[in-house]
């Protein structure tokens, strides 16, 4: 496996790296052998970057890659967990509670320092607060040792942005903005070379709506979206392929996006993942997809506060 630099870390990560959410059983009951499993056998086949966060399973995440970690050589593997999101609706990007939150994490997860922590879905948040405490909090955090460097994750691209060009993050970690149907985190690729910033995308599968099964009932997607990427699936099928294959080769292909975190806590659909993305793509297949999701191309949904929602007309753009 190749790896590839990620910003000014001097980290250097798989294409395709461990998104641990799966691990907290958040979108099915796993046994947690089969998770401590999964991730070893991705560690195996040279994934060296793991994302995980107490907000996944409440906490279960973190205590099952904490016992997988166990039996890992930490420091063949980049660890990165977030701070600021503990429930659906729970949220506090305070210092005291960023402070407390990773110390909390390096207990669950088995080590004493991460290579990576993000405040967790900032849109969510006062920006105030984000920026005069839960910056201020990975700042120190990163003098003491705890953590090697400090980013945020959000939806929004517009405040990914607003927060490179005003902080001084080492990362940022996008989701569902390069994939299949949406490039979009290509326009931050120019504000991340000039400020150094590594990115981290997620979710190349657009959480579900690149798959052969049906899109989950809670994706927030309108249905002119779900109804195109159906379609695109649909015809994949017909031609003896998986979208979800297309969709990995796709995002993990292209050498300006480091890394692509995905997620399971399976070993089978783990290794596929993996062998996927080594397989040689189907061009003419690849670009009959991207001709069937062009209408909705970019599209995507609001996510946290109103402000935080994508209502400019370029991301240089102001908040409305």
């Amino acid at each position: 496996m190749k790896y590839r630099a990620l910003g000014k870390t001097g980290l250097f990560v798989s294409p395709l790296s461990f998104g641990a959410s799966s691990l907290g059983s958040v979108f099915r009951d796993i046994d947690e052998k089969e998770g401590i499993n999964t991730v070893h056998a991705a560690v195996d086949a040279g994934m060296n970057y793991i994302d995980v966060s107490p907000y996944y399973g409440a906490t279960k995440a973190e205590i099952v890659l904490g016992k997988a970690l166990k039996e890992l050589p930490r420091d063949k593997i980049f660890l990165s967990s977030k701070a600021g999101r503990y429930g659906g609706d729970l949220f506090d990007f305070s210092y005291d509670r960023i402070i407390k939150s990773v110390q909390e994490s390096l207990h669950r997860l088995n080590t004493d320092y991460l290579d990576i922590l993000y405040l967790h879905d900032i849109e969510f948040g006062s920006y105030a607060e984000v920026i005069e405490e839960g910056i201020l909090a990975l700042q120190h955090l990163k003098e003491q040792g705890y953590i090697r460097f400090f980013g945020v994750s959000a939806l929004p691209l517009p405040l990914l942005k607003k927060a490179m060009d005003e902080t001084n993050l080492d990362v940022i970690l996008s989701y569902c903005h390069y994939s299949l149907n949406d490039t979009s985190l290509l326009e931050l690729i120019p504000a991340s070379i000039s400020n150094q910033v590594g990115v981290v995308n997620a979710s190349p599968l657009s959480m579900g709506l690149l798959h052969s099964k049906e899109t989950p009932a809670w994706h927030p997607a309108d249905q002119e979206i779900i109804r195109t990427c159906k379609k695109a699936a649909d015809y994949c099928l017909t031609h003896g392929e998986d979208i979800a294959k297309l969709a990995i080769q796709f995002s993990t292909r292209n050498e300006q996006i480091p890394t692509t975190l995905v997620r399971s806590a399976s070993v089978k659909n783990m290794q596929k993942n993996i062998e996927w993305m080594e397989e040689t793509v189907n061009e003419s297949l690849l670009q009959e997809v991207l001709s069937i999701l062009a209408p909705i191309k970019n599209r995507t949904w609001p996510s946290g506060k109103p402000d935080y929602h994508q209502r400019v007309s370029r991301l240089g753009g102001e908040y409305l």
